[in-house]
C-alpha cells in the first residue's frame, strides 16, 4: 500500500513545505492535462467533467483579468460563491497571482460579510449572481467601498464587472506566484465564539495536512467516486471538498445545488459513489428520508464536524454498506483525530470514540488542573503536542497576540483545542463537551457572540445569551434567552422578528429556532452568563 505513513508524511512536507512552492502548480499544473478534476453537477443531475488542462486555462485568464485589476501577492481576494466551476477557476486564479482566499458562506447576511471583507482588507469580491445583492450599497456596506466586485453572471448591482467579460479581455497570463511554504494560501475567519471572528492564516504548507488526512482519514484512492458535500465556505469544505482532491489529483463530485436528502440519495446512485463524507446532519437526514432506488453500496463513509451518535452509524451500515466513521479536527489545524480508514491504520474503534491521532499529529488529554497528561479514562483537555506534530501549520490568528497566546500552555507545548474529552487504556479518544460553548449545527460552527450581538440591535432587548441544545436532525438547534425592556411583554410576534433580525443581519442558517423571554440571565460574580444553567432551563422547557 505504498510508503510507512511516517514516511509517507515526510513526503508530503518534502512537496509542500519549501521556499520555492508554488500554489498553482502543486493544485493543478503537476496534474495531468487530460484528468478529470472534478464532475459538477446540476440539480437536474446533468453532469460536466472539468479537466486539469481546462482549469489550467481558464484560472489562467482568470489571474490575468485579475492582475490587470492590480491584484499581487499577499492582496486578499474573497468569494461569496456555491459550489461551482466558476468558484474552483477563481480559487486558482487568484493563487496563481499570489493572492490570498477570504471565503464567504453564502449564507450570510450583510453585515457577516462586510465584518470579514473589512477586517482582511479585502480588494476584490467575488460573487455569485444571487449573492451580489448582498454588497449593495446600504446600512452595513458603503456606497464607494475600498473592493471592486466581479459577479459571475449578470447582475444589476452598480460598479460591478463581469466575470465573464474579464476572462473575454484578458491577455497572458505572468507565470504563476512563487510564495513558498509559509506564504498565505487563504485567511478563513473563526466562529466568534468568544468575541469578534478571528482570522486564521493559512499557509502553503498545510497542504501537506489536508493531502495527509486525503489518504490517511478518508482513504481517498484514484478508482474511487468521492464525494465530500460539505460547503466550501467553511473549513471542512474548503480543506477537503476544494483543496484535498486538487492536492491530491483525484476526481471529485461537486454538486451545484443546495442540499436536499432526496437529491442526495439521486447522486449517491446516478454516480456511483464509493467514498462519501459530511457532516453527521447529512446522515440523519438521508435516513430520515428513506433509501430511493437501487440500494446504495459505499466503501468508506466519514463524518466530521459534530459527533456521531449510535443510531447513525448502526442505520449507515446496513442503508450504506459501510458504517460512517467519526473524525475530529478545527479551523486551525483540520482533522487531527480520525478512526481512519487507510489500510495501515484500519482498526476497530470503540463505540463512540472519535478515533486515533493521525499519522504527522500527537494529540493527549490534559488535566484540568495541570498541564500534564491526564490517566486513562480521565476527563480533561483535549490538546495538540505542538513539538511532536509535524503536520502543525496554525501559529497564531492574524492581529490577535492575546487571543493566540491563549490558545497554548505556559510553556507553549501544548496547544488547547478548547474542548473536553478523555482518551481510553487503548488510546482511544472520546468527545465530551465543548468549553468554549460554540454551537454546531448540521455541521457549521456557530458563535454565540455574533447571534447575541444582533438580537441586542432589536429596541425591546435589553439582554440576550445564545446556547446549543440537542436536536435529532441537526445535533443542535440554536435557542435564545432574551430579557426584555422594561414594561415590553414577550410574544411570539416579537419571537418571530427577533428570528428575522439574525436572518437578515448575520446569517440565514443561523436563527434560534426557539426564543425564551426571561426576566434575568444567569450569571456568575463576575458578570459572565451561565450558559449550562440556560442550558438546563432550554431542556426542562422541551420536556
Amino acid at each position: 500500500m505504498g510508503a510507512h505513513p511516517n514516511v509517507r508524511v515526510r513526503e508530503l512536507l518534502d512537496s509542500y513545505d519549501h521556499a520555492d512552492a508554488c500554489a498553482a502548480y502543486l493544485l493543478c499544473d503537476r496534474h495531468p492535462a487530460e484528468d478529470v478534476a472534478f464532475t459538477v453537477i446540476d440539480e437536474d443531475l446533468s453532469a460536466v467533467d472539468l479537466t486539469y488542462g481546462e482549469l489550467r486555462e481558464r484560472s489562467r485568464r482568470c489571474a490575468a483579468a485579475l492582475a490587470g485589476l492590480g491584484v499581487g501577492p499577499g492582496d486578499r481576494v474573497a468569494t461569496l460563491m456555491a459550489k461551482s466551476a466558476d468558484l474552483v477557476v477563481v480559487l486558482l486564479g487568484l493563487w496563481r497571482c499570489g493572492a490570498v482566499h477570504v471565503p464567504l458562506f453564502t449564507a450570510f447576511a450583510p453585515p457577516a460579510i462586510a465584518f470579514r471583507l473589512r477586517a482582511s482588507d479585502t480588494s476584490v469580491v467575488v460573487a455569485d449572481p444571487d449573492q451580489a445583492v448582498k454588497l449593495a450599497p446600504g446600512g452595513d456596506l458603503p456606497a464607494d467601498p475600498p473592493w471592486q466586485t466581479i459577479v459571475a453572471g449578470d447582475t444589476a448591482l452598480p460598479g460591478a464587472l463581469r466575470l465573464d467579460d474579464l476572462l473575454a479581455a484578458a491577455g497572458a497570463a505572468a507565470p504563476p506566484a512563487i510564495v513558498g511554504g509559509d506564504g498565505l494560501l487563504v485567511q478563513l475567519f473563526t466562529s466568534g465564539t468568544t468575541g469578534t471572528p478571528k482570522g486564521v492564516p493559512i499557509p502553503v504548507r498545510a497542504l501537506a495536512a489536508f493531502h495527509a488526512y486525503q489518504e490517511f482519514a478518508l482513504d481517498v484512492r484514484p478508482e474511487d467516486v468521492f464525494w465530500n458535500a460539505a460547503d466550501p465556505g467553511w473549513a471542512y469544505g474548503l480543506y477537503y471538498a476544494i483543496l484535498g482532491p486538487l492536492v491530491s489529483g483525484t476526481r471529485s463530485l461537486l454538486l451545484h445545488a443546495g442540499f436536499a436528502p432526496e437529491l442526495t440519495w439521486r447522486v449517491l446512485e446516478r454516480f456511483g459513489v464509493t467514498n462519501f463524507a459530511a457532516a453527521p446532519t447529512v446522515y440523519r437526514s438521508l435516513r430520515a428520508a428513506g433509501p430511493a432506488g437501487t440500494p446504495i453500496r459505499l466503501r468508506r463513509a466519514s463524518s466530521a464536524g459534530e459527533p456521531l451518535t449510535p443510531e447513525v452509524v448502526a442505520w449507515s451500515a446496513d442503508a450504506l454498506g459501510v458504517a460512517v466513521r467519526d473524525h475530529y479536527g478545527q479551523t486551525e489545524h483540520g482533522m487531527v483525530i480520525c478512526n481512519a480508514w487507510h489500510d495501515d491504520l484500519n482498526v476497530e474503534a470503540p463505540g463512540g470514540s472519535m478515533g486515533r491521532s493521525l499519522p504527522g499529529w500527537e494529540c493527549a488529554v490534559l488535566a484540568d488542573d495541570a498541564d500534564t497528561e491526564a490517566l486513562p479514562g480521565q476527563l480533561g483537555r483535549i490538546a495538540i503536542d505542538t513539538e511532536r506534530s509535524a503536520l502543525l501549520w496554525f501559529l497564531g490568528y492574524l492581529d490577535a497576540p492575546e487571543q493566540s497566546a491563549s490558545r497554548y500552555t505556559a510553556d507553549g507545548r501544548w496547544y488547547l483545542t478548547g474542548d473536553a474529552g478523555y482518551r481510553d487504556p487503548e488510546g482511544f479518544f472520546h468527545f465530551s463537551a465543548r468549553d468554549d460553548d460554540v454551537v454546531i449545527m448540521a455541521g457549521y460552527r456557530i458563535g454565540p457572540f455574533e447571534v447575541e450581538s444582533v438580537l441586542v440591535l432589536h429596541d425591546a432587548v435589553a439582554e440576550a445569551a445564545v446556547v446549543g441544545l440537542p436536536d435529532e436532525l441537526r445535533g443542535e438547534v440554536l435557542e435564545a434567552f432574551v430579557v426584555l425592556r422594561g414594561g415590553i411583554d414577550g410574544t411570539e410576534a416579537l419571537a418571530s422578528e427577533l428570528q428575522t433580525l439574525v436572518k437578515k443581519k448575520f446569517a440565514a442558517h443561523a436563527y434560534p429556532r426557539r426564543v425564551h423571554f426571561v426576566s434575568t440571565l444567569p450569571k456568575t460574580p463576575s458578570g459572565k452568563v451561565q450558559r449550562y444553567l440556560l442550558r438546563q432551563q432550554g431542556r426542562v422547557a422541551a420536556g
